[in-house]
Formats: C-alpha cells, structure tokens, sequence
C-alpha cells in the first residue's frame, strides 16, 4: 500500500516568504553612536584640541554640545588683530542672547603693547607687522583666517578668548597661538625668546644670531648688518673673549635692543592672560607662543596659583606687567657652528632672573641649567655651547 504522503526526495520546494518583522519604533530609531561612552569622546575632543574644530562639533549634536564644556585640553589659535576694548563692549549685550557655543564662531585676543618707537629705532627695517599689531594696540583672531573687514560685513561680532573660554568648566592645558611674533626684525636674524612667570616675571632666556648659515649656504653670507661680520672666528679661538669690535660698531646695543624688546613682549602677553587665569582654577598649565617660534611664555600650576593670590603690578607707561630689577648673564660667539652644520653668525644667549628673587631664594647665579632646556633643537644645543663661554654679567633696573 503506497503512502498518501508527498515524496519530498524528488524535489526542491522554496521556502515561503516570510514577513518582515517590523522592530519597536524605540528600537528602529536609536542611534548605536550613542553606546559610545562619554569618556571616549572626551578623549577624542581632548585629541582634537584646537577651539575651532570643536566649536564645529558643538554644532553636530546635542550631546557634543554638552560634553565640549569638559574638555580639558584647548588651543587658541588667533588668527587676526583687533581692540579687545571695542569686542568686549559691542558683544556685552549680544551675548546674554546668544547660545553657549555661539562664540565658537568669531573671537579676537586684544591687548598687546605697541613696539616702543624707541626701540624701532635701532631695530631697523621691519617685516610687515599688520597681523601682529594694530594701533589699538590689540591682538586678536576670528576663526577661519577671515579678514576684518568681511567678517564685519557679514554681520560676525568679534569675541576675546576670555569670553570664548569661559564656557569650558575644566581645562587643565590651554595654548594660545599668535599669528605672528610681535618684534620686527631684520630677514635671516635669528632671535627666540622663553619666559616663565609667576605674579611677575620669574626667569627669561633669548636666544639671537646676526644671521643663520645653513649646510649648504654660501660662505660669504655674514651678518654685517650688525657688525658681526668682522668678528666672525673660529669656536674656541677668541678664548670665550667678546672682541672689542663688539663695543664699537653696534653689536652690544642691539643686543640691548633684543633683550629689552623680549622682556617687553613676554610682559605685555603676561598682563594679558590675567581674566583667563582668575577664571579658570583648573589650570596646570598656560602656553602662550606664536606661529614664528619667537617667543614662549610658560606658567605652571603653582605660578598661575601665585598670580590668582598675588596680583601683578602693571607698568604705568603701558597695558603690560612691570618688569622687575634683574640679572643676566650674557654669552657671545663671534661664530658658533652646531653638529648639524647650522652656523650661527653672532650667536647671543641671556639668561635673565629677577634681583629680588636670586637675594630671598638664595638661587645660585651661576646655577644654568634650565637655559638649555628653553629652547628646542638644535637651539638646545646652541645655548649649551655657548654657557661654556665667558660669562658677562649686566643689572638692569625695573621698567
């Protein structure tokens, strides 16, 4: 008796459709970002830094939104130059209106002390210096690189980095970048500048060359400018002595000019800082630089604490911190070759501490170390060689 049922060996049979299963409608729009944890995306905006891109990514979420104001490590990059007075006072009102990250878009950083016309003097031809300074004596940037006048006409108001950072609760490291460095000086003249301070200026090393030879470069390149080219000597012939020529044809006054032009620059960043220090407890440390290498000033977490108790005491003459009396200990070679074949025509390095601070800390004069490590390769090296020169020794009075 044959079976009543189908023989399923001889053929295939297609298996039904079945019907979509359609999920929860919770489940359908949720968005599998948001498993990512907050802390991952705190590292990656800590990674990203610049307050550019993360006044962008403020603008992609809600949540971004939110998490921005954590991070704990920002860059200011100042892109142009305007009065922090006139930012201030026009963006006052506007503000209260304004969402938190709003100022993300436009901001200026104003306040730099002109070049004093003394010293312009002696300094000679400059570079042009529109993106450095302005005679409103302020510095400042607008995200995006636009130019003043357009971002005005398009209806941007400007905002100073204090009203910008005000909105990040717990930054520990801020750098602040200048366009440009504030001292004009000649082409191919080499001068690097690193201060540390505190209430006031705690130390300070320049570094300065009449010109720079590069592997390559013809020899007959010299720094005549400055009167170097007729001291130009071997490393070790002259003894570490400073020739006489130095005196006579204008090498130490320039010197003089760099120094006091330094400690000018580093003094006028440092009264700036003052509004972002006393809002922002959290701070470890503060970078204020520039996008030549010119000049650095640097406060670590005890030195921005001493400034919060200690107020600084500003110069009369200008918006900038009073320089103190000091001490410095000066070295020169006529003609200093590096081990990566740069020669430096000229070659200077201070070493600059305040008179007050060497006679209650009893600090050793003498004690050099830290100059080396102001600088960066193979600037490092140039300040270690020249520190086994004579040393010169110079008091300045405060100014």
């Amino acid at each position: 008796m044959s079976s009543l049922r189908p023989d399923l060996r001889g053929r295939i049979w297609p298996e039904p459709d079945r019907e979509p299963e359609t999920e929860p409608e919770s489940e359908a729009e949720f968005d599998h970002f948001d498993r990512v944890p907050d802390s991952l995306l705190l590292i990656v905006f800590n990674k990203i830094g610049d307050v550019k891109a993360l006044g962008r990514c403020c603008l992609v979420s809600r949540r971004f939104h939110d998490l921005v104001p954590q991070v704990d490590n920002v860059v200011v990059r100042v892109d142009c130059v305007i009065s922090d007075d006139d930012a201030s006072s026009g963006a006052s009102a506007a503000d209260k209106n304004r969402g938190v990250f709003s100022n993300f878009v436009r901001f200026v950083f104003g306040g730099i002390v002109k070049p004093l016309q003394a010293l312009g003097q002696f300094l000679g031809p400059k570079k042009n210096l529109s993106t450095s300074t302005s005679s409103s004596s302020g510095f400042g940037g607008v995200v995006g690189g636009a130019e003043e006048d357009d971002t005005e006409a398009g209806g941007v108001t400007h905002h100073s980095p204090t009203q910008v950072l005000k909105n990040f609760n717990e930054i520990r490291r801020l750098r602040i970048e200048l366009p440009s460095g504030e001292l004009g000086i000649d082409s191919g003249v080499l001068l690097k500048w690193r201060a540390d301070f505190g209430s006031t200026l705690d130390n300070c090393a320049i570094l300065g060359a009449s010109s720079v030879l590069y592997p390559g470069t013809a020899k007959s390149e010299t720094g005549s400018a400055s009167g170097d080219a007729s001291c130009v000597g071997g490393n070790g012939d002259d003894n570490g002595n400073i020739p006489e020529s130095f005196y006579t044809n204008g090498g130490l006054k320039l010197r003089v000019v760099w120094t006091i032009s330094s400690l000018i620059a580093a003094s006028a960043r440092h009264y700036l800082l003052q509004p972002i220090i006393a809002e922002h407890h959290t701070l470890d440390s503060l970078v204020l630089t520039d996008a030549d290498g010119q000049g650095v000033l640097c406060m670590n977490r005890e030195q921005l604490e001493e400034l919060r108790v200690k107020p600084l005491s500003a110069s009369t003459a200008s918006r900038r911190t009073l320089v103190p009396a000091l001490n410095m200990r000066l070295w020169y070679a006529p003609h200093l070759e590096l081990p990566n074949g740069i020669v430096l025509k000229g070659a200077t390095l201070v070493a600059i501490r305040p008179s007050e601070q060497l006679a209650t800390t009893k600090k050793d004069i003498s004690d050099c170390s830290w100059v080396a490590a102001a600088f960066e390769e193979p600037y490092g090296t140039a300040a270690k060689l020249l520190v086994k020169r004579r040393t010169y020794c110079l008091e300045m009075n405060s100014f």
